[in-house]
């Protein structure tokens, strides 16, 4: 029994410092220049992938709750919706790579998991944008499609579409994120390790 305390209260400790991370990780977002301004790279993922690799999928989308939360009462809100889109997005990216590792505990399982994880991420976010995202900035604050579609058309005249917009500019984008999520994931994961599963060095 003490040790299932301890282990329930290590999750809960873990995935509250992990969440807190991703929260100021979220906050040192920046514009790229061969995205819309209004789309920010950040690598908030990061923390969210950790948990999902140390402590299982459910951790790792709780810390992509926390830091969209958060970022929705502090960090220039869109409303909810940027926010919204941001958690759907980093579940679809630690719900696959957390779900191969606990089957696979190697660092093959880990590979498998974090690129099925950022292939998962890049395809959703086409659709995600196009029935969820948009459609709410248009439909509850206003935002013309057109102006939307204008700041793609700035960077490439010979966007189409919404849909192509996005399969040509945010899903490769969104791969990306998630790749180098990954990257840094696997750099940093050994030497987080004792930390992360509450083991003692040495």
């Amino acid at each position: 029994m003490q040790t299932k305390s301890y282990t329930r209260v290590h999750t809960l400790t873990v995935t509250a410092m992990l969440g807190a991370v991703a929260t100021v990780l979220m906050f040192l977002d920046f514009s790229v220049p061969f995205m819309p301004s209004f789309v920010k790279l950040d690598v908030s993922e990061l923390p969210a992938l950790l948990a999902a690799f140390a402590l299982g999928p459910v951790p790792g989308v709780t810390v992509c709750f926390i830091k969209n939360l958060f970022a929705m009462i502090f960090h220039g809100s869109t409303g909810g919706v940027g926010e919204l889109c941001n958690f759907f997005l980093g579940a679809a990216l630690v719900v696959p790579a957390g779900l191969i590792y606990r089957k696979n505990r190697n660092r093959k399982g880990a590979v498998l998991g974090a690129a099925v994880g950022a292939i998962c991420m890049a395809v959703l976010s086409v659709p995600i944008n196009f029935f969820i995202t948009y459609p709410m900035y248009v439909n509850l604050y206003g935002m013309p499609l057109d102006a939307i579609l204008g700041m793609y058309k700035a960077i490439w005249p010979g966007a189409g579409g919404l849909l192509s917009c996005l399969l040509v500019f945010n899903m490769p984008f969104t791969l990306l994120k998630g790749v180098l999520d990954a990257v840094l994931a696997f750099l940093i994961y050994k030497p987080l390790s004792p930390i992360l599963h509450g083991k003692k060095q040495g």
